[in-house]
């Protein structure tokens, strides 16, 4: 659903409650003007208080106004007998109530009063069952009855309310009243089917450790008590509020740390703490404990000890042998290094000054063309064509295209030349000098420069589009359509609706179907309808209808020239969150209703987040202009059995061209 769509939805029902509200104060004042005989409405609701004892809407006759002042007597009247029971004054002081409302109170209070108090003190037998039909007249008819329940003669069988009879004519099945709606739950209740009967439940999310008590609130669920936690053998389990927690029994001893999982796991003293050896030493780690072990000297290549003996120190090869000969050398800590002249380097393996082949070791770098190794340095030479530049490496080329060997364009590379020509024009492949016109439109991708028509041209080329219904792009080869709605140049009347399409427009006019009404509509009127149900009083047929909304939409589609895979087309997406109560627990499936084209297209079901996609697909290519219309259905069921539906009329218009 669409947030434009909710927010006229959210108005709509705000409008719903204004003229509720508006109602029930016009049946208040109805109620308090007229009389009150025997079968009025404020009648017919204390006699359903005082022998039905419930005051729900759906067990009232009449119109909206006489089912309101039904329930508002049988509320009151059921306040007077709750007085009555509880020994209360019937003049039910302190409560403001109006004419109708106090004198119904009164009359049940006085009459249940009266009632108890002449009426002797009986035991009160068991009432019968009900049945579904009359009892039996004729018992000796039904002495030897294989009845599961019932019988009433003849050989033919009943059952109790809330059962009924199986094609078998003797065994008796309970009948599902939250499945087949012979129930009596308000909104924000959930029916329960019992054995023979239902009862209704209010509808509470505790959430996650908590349960619905028998009174319709949470309590926590302690885990620990009941043995539904996961706690491992060496922990004990601790409950908290909506969950619980687990701690090991053992503890561990000194030197170690326990993890998650209660292990012991030893601690590396020697890496957790900064200092534990004096200096001189070397922390050792041993399990659950570590030891410190006392340093020795020993000095590598390049030291000597020192006269101490407790510490090395460095030997300067530079001083003692002439170790790097007509080089510079440099003393380092436990080596040396030797620095060469210009054009050699120092091997640190055999610690002598070699030779640098530069134009081995920089190819490409130090010459432009040629290079040639010398002692302690290189020299460069070019190739034939070139000359050596003033610098020594680089080459100098020689410009071919002074000469104007090319019929157009000419640009001179290294040690040649290269003919090009100018846009709409190729190179001759007999000479590679003469240019020649491109003929575009006969190229193998011909078909792709322009979007419909392609003419060549000296040099060029033009693109031309469909007569009517296009125009040519600024870019000169693609078509655009042309928005005969947006510009008034379409022919569409006053009543219709103008909806551009793929070169031209069509004239819409969304009609609701019957026991259907107008809901909400977007800013064009030609894409977007949507129909609610509206079922006239006592229209059974059309309450028991399944289908609750009806959409009318509309889409352009070119005619796909590849189709090599589905194209997805439409999303029809609901959030599951703001559905209502009683579809958010439902099965939700999408189906095409059959039609001509509902082949070449289908529907899938995706999830994503708290939303259910149906994502409406084309399957194989239909070649246009054709108007097609899927009519798609999304289904709410369970078991099997649709109890919503919401229907959505897609109507696709394919155009002619791919574009």
């Amino acid at each position: 659903m669409s947030s434009h769509n909710s927010e006229l939805r959210d108005d709509f029902i705000f409008l719903i409650e204004l003229s509720r509200v508006a109602q029930e104060q016009c049946c208040v004042t109805a109620a308090a003007a007229k009389p009150s005989p025997e079968n009025s409405p404020c009648s017919f609701g204390i006699t359903m208080a005082r022998e039905q004892g419930v005051c729900e809407r759906p067990f009232f006759p009449g119109d909206v106004c006489d089912t309101k002042i039904s329930k508002m007597c049988c509320d009151c009247c059921m306040l007077g007998l709750t007085a009555a029971s509880q020994g209360s004054s019937c003049t039910l002081e302190g409560l403001l109530l109006q004419n109708e409302c106090g004198s119904a109170a009164n009359t049940c209070c006085s009459t249940n009063i009266t009632e108890v108090t002449e009426r002797p003190p009986q035991e009160t037998n068991k009432p019968d069952p009900d049945v579904t039909t009359k009892p039996p007249g004729d018992t000796e008819a039904c002495r030897d009855s294989i009845c599961s329940q019932l019988c009433i003669g003849n050989g033919t069988c009943s059952c109790f309310d809330g059962y009924q009879l199986r094609k078998d004519g003797v065994t008796c099945d309970d009948v599902n009243e939250c499945i087949t709606g012979k129930h009596n739950c308000i909104f924000g209740q959930v029916c329960i089917n019992t054995e023979g009967s239902f009862r209704c439940q209010r509808e509470i999310a505790c959430g996650t450790g908590y349960q619905l008590t028998d009174k319709d609130t949470c309590e926590d669920i302690d885990e620990c008590a009941s043995g539904t936690h996961n706690c491992e053998p060496t922990f004990f389990c601790r409950n908290t509020p909506g969950s619980f927690r687990c701690h090991p029994k053992d503890t561990c001893t000194e030197g170690y740390f326990q993890d998650a999982a209660g292990s012991c796991i030893d601690i590396n003293e020697c890496l957790v703490r900064d200092t534990p050896c004096p200096s001189g030493q070397t922390c050792v780690n041993t399990i659950g404990s570590y030891f410190c072990r006392r340093n020795t000297v020993t000095c590598g290549r390049g030291y000597l000890l020192s006269e101490d003996g407790m510490h090395c120190e460095d030997v300067d090869e530079c001083r003692r042998d002439n170790v790097c000969g007509i080089h510079g050398c440099v003393n380092l800590q436990g080596s040396y290094r030797c620095e060469c002249k210009a054009g050699y380097t120092f091997n640190t393996i055999t610690k002598k000054c070699e030779d640098i082949n530069e134009c081995r070791h920089y190819p490409g770098k130090l010459c432009a063309h040629k290079c040639e190794n010398t002692e302690g340095s290189f020299q460069c030479s070019c190739s034939m064509g070139f000359k050596l530049s003033h610098d020594g490496r680089n080459c100098d080329d020689v410009n071919e295209c002074e000469a104007n060997p090319c019929s157009q364009e000419c640009a001179n590379v290294y040690g040649s030349y290269q003919c090009y020509c100018r846009r709409g024009y190729q190179l001759s492949d007999i000479d590679g000098i003469t240019c020649e016109d491109i003929d575009e439109c006969a190229l193998p991708a011909g078909g792709h420069v322009c979007s419909y028509h392609c003419s060549n041209a000296q040099g060029s080329f033009y693109c031309t589009c469909p007569p009517t219904g296009y125009t040519l792009a600024p870019n000169g080869r693609t078509c655009q359509d042309i928005d005969e709605c947006a510009t008034g140049t379409h022919t569409c009347s006053v009543s219709e609706s103008c909806f551009n399409i793929h070169g031209g427009f069509r004239c819409l006019s969304f009609e609701c179907p019957p026991n259907f009404r107008k809901a909400a509509q977007g800013n064009d009127v030609s894409v977007s309808l949507r129909c609610v149900k509206a079922c006239q009083p006592e229209d059974f047929n059309c309450l028991l209808d399944p289908v609750h909304l009806v959409t009318h939409t509309a889409l352009s589609l070119p005619t796909f020239r590849d189709l090599s895979k589905p194209e997805e087309i439409v999303f029809l997406q609901i959030h599951t969150p703001t559905l209502p109560s009683t579809l958010r627990t439902a099965d939700i499936s999408f189906e095409i209703m059959p039609s001509n084209d509902r082949f070449s297209f289908d529907v899938v079901k995706r999830f994503h987040k708290d939303m259910i996609m149906g994502v409406v697909r084309q399957l194989q290519p239909t070649t246009g202009p054709k108007d097609i219309i899927l009519e798609v259905a999304m289904n709410y069921g369970n078991s099997g059995v649709v109890f919503h539906r919401n229907i959505v009329n897609i109507h696709i218009f394919i155009s002619e061209f791919w574009f």
